[in-house]
């Protein structure tokens, strides 16, 4: 039955170039996260083991980054890649686990730009608590179906208000950033270089910082996951690799510069966002204020870039039907309505959640690390399959062939060596995430499997090979386990 013009299956997608491109991967990463960073690593680690960090963290997604930026060229045919290339490197179910994984983290993190968002207000407003109260919840709500509305008018132009916010952003963090330099004292930042009289190993501090950087990062994959809206296909990797390098020069510069304020002591025991609270110390009330401001905007910004990048996933699954087709449905403006709605739902159902959180903020965090570290692993090892020659095509030379039409070629040396090096990072956050996160995924990912059911359903076809139903079991389990894990109070959230 064909569609009314406001809502069809294939409309043709809207093209952005390299800039907005470049605009869409640092407006992902710059957004909850860089506010937060001298609180949560002052609560982890000093001086040497915030460098240490940085260096592993920063290495490792560069590494991601070339991967996302190699793909790109190898694989043109692969549209929405964090799923795509987990599809095409091992198989179906793996490929769907991938795009629910990245969909879920998504609409994880929108909460945590909510609950940072009505924490900073809650500095003036005290029932708005950390951003858990009931008001801190309603009005959110009505922020996330705000932009529900807004994003609903048209991609090109939620881009377009993306790319003005990303530049308005950067200006307070840079100001900060300056400003604390400034101010910078050698004697508090000598005496916040050790942290092992309260955090431990420094192997331990260091692995306690891991998720908060993979939070955020969250986003070197945004001009990956747009893709097909791309004017050409190289700005895809170049985007890339340029937001990334902009942005973890500005992240890395906010940590350690705050160690130069105050002792790290006090900075752990800031409230969030504690950029706000060494600013407030360094220059007094109204430089809380000022951060406070920019964190609003960089937060908004940011909720855009994610929740264009979470409804994108479930469009293109859907597209290639992996997901249930009433979510491959697009307005003539081509915005994935459905998909919009079913992100918007999903952040909703967290925002609750938050509720009944000890820490709502530094649970959204972690979950959304958690959530993400899954399809980036599968990504990484399909770019150690392409480099190895199984499963890509040798510089961009697909030409819209299919993805089994003859052999691929081998990487480079140099591109074997990223792709096991980005495989590597990614396998030792799962293990610095722990076994808490990967349970309560779980929780997600079991009954998510619905929409897979119901896809295979569409199209007369089995719900699982062989191979797949050892692969749903063990989710089963995992959920399980999860929930008993929860309810005993083994976990907490």
């Amino acid at each position: 039955m064909a569609h009314s013009d406001t809502e069809i299956t294939n409309p043709p997608a809207a093209k952005l170039g390299y800039w907005t491109l470049t605009a869409m991967v640092v407006g992902s990463m710059v957004g909850a996260g860089v506010f937060s960073l001298p609180g949560r690593f002052a609560q982890e680690t000093g001086v040497a083991g915030a460098l240490i960090s940085w260096a592993i963290a920063g290495t490792g997604m560069l590494m991601l980054a070339f991967v996302f930026q190699r793909l790109a060229m190898r694989r043109p045919d692969l549209d929405a890649g964090v799923y795509a290339y987990a599809k095409a490197g091992f198989g179906e179910y793996p490929g769907f686990f991938s795009a629910i994984g990245y969909w879920a983290s998504a609409c994880v993190g929108n909460v945590t730009y909510w609950v940072l968002i009505m924490s900073t207000a809650g500095a003036l407003v005290p029932a708005l608590g950390k951003g858990d109260t009931i008001l801190a919840i309603a009005l959110s709500t009505v922020g996330l179906w705000g932009f529900f509305l807004l994003i609903k008018q048209g991609v090109k132009e939620a881009a377009a208000i993306n790319r003005v916010v990303t530049v308005a952003k950067l200006v307070p963090i840079c100001v900060f950033i300056l400003l604390v330099l400034f101010l910078f004292d050698p004697g508090v930042f000598a005496d916040n270089w050790g942290g092992a009289d309260y955090a431990g190993s420094l192997f331990g501090q260091v692995k306690g910082t891991m998720l908060v950087t993979v939070f955020v990062f969250l986003g070197i994959e945004g001009a990956s996951v747009y893709s097909r809206h791309a004017k050409r296909r190289e700005d895809v990797g170049r985007a890339t690799v340029t937001g990334f390098l902009s942005v973890f020069a500005i992240f890395a510069s906010v940590t350690i510069v705050s160690y130069g304020v105050m002792p790290m002591e006090q900075i752990a025991e800031l409230r969030q966002p504690s950029m706000a609270g060494v600013l407030e110390h360094a220059v007094g009330t109204w430089g809380m204020v000022f951060v406070s401001i920019g964190l609003i905007v960089s937060v908004l910004g940011a909720y855009l870039a994610w929740t264009l990048m979470a409804a994108e996933v479930l469009f293109v699954a859907a597209k290639d039907k992996d997901m249930p087709r009433f979510l491959a449905r697009a307005t003539k403006d081509d915005v994935p309505v459905p998909a919009l709605v079913m992100s918007t739902a999903l952040s909703q159902l967290f925002l609750v959640v938050t509720y009944f959180s000890e820490d709502a903020f530094n649970f959204a965090l972690d979950m959304t690390s958690a959530l993400t570290l899954i399809p980036f692993l599968l990504a990484a090892l399909f770019a150690v399959k392409v480099a190895f020659g199984y499963g890509g095509t040798v510089n961009g030379a697909l030409e819209g062939a299919a993805a089994d039409a003859g052999p691929p070629g081998r990487g480079t040396g140099g591109e074997m060596t990223v792709a096991l090096l980005a495989s590597a990072y990614t396998a030792f956050l799962l293990f610095a995430a722990g076994l808490e996160f990967l349970l309560v995924s779980f929780i997600i990912y079991a009954p998510a499997t619905v929409l897979f059911a119901m896809a295979r359903r569409e199209q007369g076809r089995r719900v699982f090979t062989p191979g797949e139903m050892v692969l749903f079991a063990v989710a089963i389990a995992g959920a399980v386990l999860g929930v008993a894990a929860l309810a005993a109070g083994w976990l907490t959230i």
